[in-house]
This record gives structure tokens, C-alpha cells and sequence, in this order.
């Protein structure tokens, strides 16, 4: 983990409401594993205080990329960069997807919720060469579904406006994959509602799945222990989500 600042190289516009960002920096691509966050200073100013996470998106080289949409002061600032600006950035933090558990015989489900689809590039990107990938996206309509640098992809809207009518767990639950679900571990990121459904739904099929925790953080390095999580069992009650996550196993959690 490093801390660099590092000039904005893109800042581009992927869907009417979601941005990416990228920027230049050999170390952070270097040291980079898919899962992993940076914790970004969005100004010099006060305004926003603290630091935000966000899931590295991908990295092409020296190249590094985050994604986001427009929610709140930093996000707005953020959104207004221009091509050279500066950013503070701790990272990479945090640790990675357990890609040891993944074999020639196992399908692997990514299942990402709107802004969830964020680590999942970089995940495909580092498993190029797997072809047992299946990719579920959902959000509330088409302007948060990202498709960039994913494969196999199905989707899911609330209002029906690109794929099928609902969310990423009636896709999972379709006869498309019904064949397939029990022989497979998932992947997945999004809104805690959902990753708890999706957690519950592994669970009755026994499959091994692995969620990308949201919450805010402060520091990104287990400082200020803003970033609490209960587990289910076992000597230690909670986590903190940057030290120890984000990436957990979804039996341990306690949604």
C-alpha cells in the first residue's frame, strides 16, 4: 500500500449517470489485485473532509480506473476533475477475491447491483483465459448498467428497460442457469440488500460466494474503526471491512 499523487489521465462519461476516472501511476498497477479499493482525497479543500473508497474498476498497464455516479458532494467534485488535476490516493487496500477456490470445473457466477458491477473488469480481466463466466447485472434501470470489459453478460432492470424485468436474483434463478448453479461459486458486489438475498440463495444451494463489502471509510487502513462488520461466529465479533475485507465469504457475515 502506497500513498501517490497522481495526475488524472480520462474522465469520461460510460452510461448517462456513470463516470470512470482513470489515472497514471506504475506502483498502484503494479501492486494491484483484483478485489482491492483505493481510498481517494477528492480536494485540497475541507470540502469533503474525508477520503472515499473506490473499487479499482480495471487496470491496462500503467493505467488505473475507478468508476462512479454522481451521489454526493466528493462524487461531484470528483465529476468535475479535468485531464491533469491532481489526486491523493492510499492504495491499493484491502484484500482480494480468493480466485485459489476457482477451478477448470467450477462455474463462476459475477453478480453485481448497479455501482456493484465496479471490481468486475479487473476480475474478468485477470481471469482472460477461464471460460466458465457467467456475468448478472442489475440496477434500477439502463443508465446504471455498465457492460464494459465483462463477458457472458445477462441483465436485470427494476423498470424493464434493458433485459429482463426485476433484479439479478430472479436471473440467478432462471432455467438459463438452473442447470449449471450447483456445480459453481459466486462473486458478488452491490447493495446490501441485495448481497444479502444472494447470500441466502447460496446458502440453500451450498455454493461458495464471496461478497465485496460497501461502507463508508474513513481511513482505508484500520485506523479509525469506522468501518465495523458483525460476523455470524467464532472468537472475533466484528471485522473491520478495509483491514480485514472488503472481500469476506457471505457465510460469515452477519447482513
Amino acid at each position: 500500500m502506497i500513498n501517490a499523487i497522481v495526475k488524472c489521465t480520462k474522465l469520461q462519461k460510460l452510461t448517462p449517470e456513470v463516470y470512470k476516472l482513470s489515472f497514471k501511476s506504475k506502483k498502484i498497477a503494479k501492486l494491484s489485485k483484483p478485489g482491492q479499493f483505493l481510498n481517494i482525497k477528492i480536494s485540497d479543500s475541507f470540502l469533503p473532509f474525508l477520503r472515499r473508497p473506490f473499487s479499482i474498476y480495471d487496470i491496462n498497464g500503467d493505467i488505473v480506473s475507478i468508476i462512479f455516479n454522481v451521489v454526493g458532494e466528493g462524487t461531484k467534485v470528483l465529476a468535475k476533475k479535468n485531464i491533469g488535476s491532481n489526486l491523493d490516493v492510499i492504495g491499493p487496500c484491502g484484500n482480494s477475491f480468493p480466485f485459489e477456490k476457482i477451478d477448470n470445473n467450477k462455474n463462476l457466477f459475477i453478480i453485481a447491483g448497479g455501482l456493484g458491477v465496479a471490481p468486475f473488469p479487473f476480475v474478468t480481466r485477470y481471469l482472460q483465459n477461464y471460460k466458465k463466466i457467467e456475468t448478472l447485472l442489475g440496477a434500477r434501470n439502463k443508465s446504471f448498467i455498465v457492460k464494459n470489459g465483462l463477458k457472458n453478460i445477462s441483465v436485470a432492470t427494476e423498470d424493464g428497460s434493458i433485459g429482463k424485468k426485476g433484479n439479478v436474483l430472479d436471473l440467478l434463478k432462471s432455467k438459463k442457469f438452473k442447470s449449471i448453479i450447483s456445480n459453481s461459486i459466486i462473486f458478488t458486489c452491490g447493495p446490501h440488500k441485495m448481497m444479502h438475498a444472494i447470500a441466502e440463495f447460496a446458502k440453500s444451494k451450498n455454493i461458495p460466494c464471496f461478497a465485496s463489502l460497501e461502507c463508508d471509510m474513513a481511513c482505508g487502513i484500520g485506523l479509525c474503526q469506522g468501518c465495523n462488520m458483525e460476523l455470524k461466529n467464532g472468537s472475533t465479533k466484528y471485522i473491520l471491512v478495509c483491514k480485514n475485507g472488503p472481500i469476506l465469504e457471505t457465510s460469515q457475515i452477519k447482513f
